[in-house]
Parts: C-alpha cells; sequence; structure tokens
C-alpha cells in the first residue's frame, strides 16, 4: 500500500478502528451532546478532503469523516469491493464508533452509501441523508435508466486500472499520461495534464474503478431498488455536468434525466426529498466550496426539524 505522505499536518489526529475485516481510519470533531454527522468521501479521496468543511462543521455537530476500505489510510481488500461490503463496513463503525443516531452526508460512491445507509442499515441508526452528487445509475453497468458507467465516469477508471494495476501493482504512470491524452474523453485529456499522482491518488486502490467498469461494485444493490428501499429523509445535490457533443459521454455525476428518476423513485417512499439544483458546483463541492456545502447541508438539516 502507497502510504500517505501528505506534507501539511493534518488538524484533527487520525485513529483506526478493527471493524473486523478491514481497520477503518477516521477523524472525530466537535462535541459529543451536539448532533452526530457522519462524512463520507467519494472515490480516490480520503477524509481530509473534507478537511475545510469540518472547521466550519464542528461548532454545530460532533463530525466523523472516515477513509472507505481501500482508500486513505483504511486496508485494501483485492477482490471485495462492493456497495453491500463498505455499507457493513459503515454500519459497523455507527455501532461501535458513533454509537447513536447519525445524519449522514456522502460525496459520489460515499452518496450512493448514503442511500444504502438509509435503506439497509441497523434500525435507527440513520437520520437523514445527504447525498452530495452521487452517481446514481451512472455508476451501474447496466442502469435501468440512461447513461451507465462506460457512458459517464467508466473510460476514467479503465485507464487508470489499466495502468496502475490492482494495489498500484504496475505503477505505469508516465503510460497512464500518454493513454489520457489520446483518449476521447475530455476528462482523460484534462487529467494527462497532471504531472505527479496528487495524494489522494497515491491512497487508492485502483481495483476500486475496476469493480464499478466489471459491474461487481453495484451487484445486488440496483439502485432503482436502492432508492425505492430509503427510509429517511433525503437530499440531493446535483452539481455539474453536460453531454460531450462529439462522443454523447455524460461528463458529471448524473444527467438531468437521472435525477428526474431519483427524485420520482425517492418521493414515491413516502419520505421527505429534496433536489437542488447547482450546476456551477465542482463534484466534490465540500471541497472546491466548503462554505456553499456547509451552508446547503445545514439549512437542510434545519428545514428538516429533526426530533
Amino acid at each position: 500500500m502507497i502510504q500517505n505522505n501528505k506534507t501539511a499536518p493534518y488538524k484533527y489526529k487520525e485513529k483506526l478502528v478493527d471493524l473486523g475485516e478491514i481497520k477503518m481510519n477516521y477523524i472525530v470533531a466537535g462535541a459529543d451532546v451536539s448532533p452526530a454527522l457522519l462524512l463520507i468521501p467519494g472515490q480516490t479521496e480520503s477524509w481530509w478532503g473534507f478537511e475545510a468543511a469540518i472547521e466550519k462543521l464542528e461548532s454545530n455537530f460532533q463530525v466523523f469523516a472516515i477513509d472507505l476500505r481501500g482508500q486513505g489510510k483504511s486496508t485494501q481488500t483485492p477482490g471485495r469491493y462492493s456497495l453491500n461490503l463498505m455499507g457493513n463496513d459503515l454500519v459497523r463503525f455507527i455501532s461501535l464508533v458513533i454509537k447513536r443516531p447519525v445524519i449522514v452526508s456522502g460525496n459520489s460512491s460515499g452518496g450512493l452509501l448514503a442511500a444504502w445507509l438509509s435503506a439497509y442499515a441497523m434500525p435507527n441508526q440513520i437520520r437523514a441523508i445527504h447525498c452530495e452528487d452521487a452517481p446514481f445509475f451512472t455508476a451501474e453497468k447496466a442502469p435501468l435508466y440512461g447513461h451507465a458507467i462506460q457512458q459517464a465516469a467508466g473510460p476514467i477508471f479503465s485507464l487508470m486500472s489499466k495502468f496502475l494495476g490492482d494495489q498500484w501493482s504496475i505503477n505505469n504512470w508516465e503510460g497512464l499520461k500518454a493513454a489520457q491524452a489520446k483518449d476521447t474523453h475530455p476528462a482523460n485529456k484534462m487529467i494527462s495534464q497532471v504531472e505527479q499522482p496528487p495524494q489522494h491518488l497515491k491512497e487508492y486502490d485502483p481495483e476500486w474503478g475496476r469493480a464499478f467498469i466489471e459491474g461487481k461494485f453495484n451487484l445486488n444493490s440496483p439502485h432503482h431498488t436502492l432508492l425505492s428501499d430509503i427510509k429517511t429523509p433525503m437530499l440531493y445535490t446535483h452539481h455539474m455536468r453536460f453531454e460531450d457533443p462529439q462522443t454523447g459521454l455524460l461528463i458529471g455525476a448524473t444527467s438531468d434525466f437521472q435525477a428526474s428518476k431519483i427524485k420520482e423513485i425517492a418521493l414515491k417512499t413516502g419520505n421527505s426529498f429534496e433536489l437542488i439544483d447547482a450546476p456551477d458546483a465542482f463534484h466534490s463541492m465540500h471541497e472546491a466550496d466548503p462554505q456553499r456545502f456547509v451552508d446547503i447541508l445545514t439549512s437542510w438539516i434545519e428545514r428538516l426539524n429533526l426530533q
């Protein structure tokens, strides 16, 4: 595993908890008399992507931010990356560490896990969920609605898997850059300009992405069923997206059509649902614009008036 060598010190002390199969890395900030808030990063990200947002949240919440399996300092698990496995990691984390009902905010794949927790966690563990630009349907190999993984972020993961390899076993960074520069996916062309692997990527197992491409990550958790099973209030924030006119590829987490289906299915559960359209926001709003992220999240929680 490539170790975290981020030079700037973290404001928050990292901890490890043994969940059985994995040891999960996490931090805690804020007082335990405040409402509990769990922050789940997206694919390739570590907990410290939320660091600036946590500084703004800890006065009102007890914040828990984690590294998912295969990312950051949490355990890598070759052959075992899936929504169900990671969801159950979080059920154990809530039971062993948080020990009380929690509000969950997850970005990207972390947003899929927030939805999974709302649907399938233990009774009374989850109070409400924020899915921050989560790739419902687009993360699936054969979704019920709209673009599939290979018509969205799949080409990015495919090249990373090929040139970096599971657990960075190939580590051909220059080959990856060259392949990205030649690829038709606009995001790959942009990423090819990065000279050195960014820290968050060093802490990431590329087998994660391969599990998406091969359809293993979402196996047994189709997104239309997952959304139908949600049991708590839900906020979905929909960020930057457009279709590339030359390739038809979706650049972004979900299309407008798919967002409409998220809303349609979620409303049928009878739970509170809000969709906030933020087409000018980066995919990881919490890192790019932490104040906006915090304002949206806290305002929504206040509107829920949770007891």
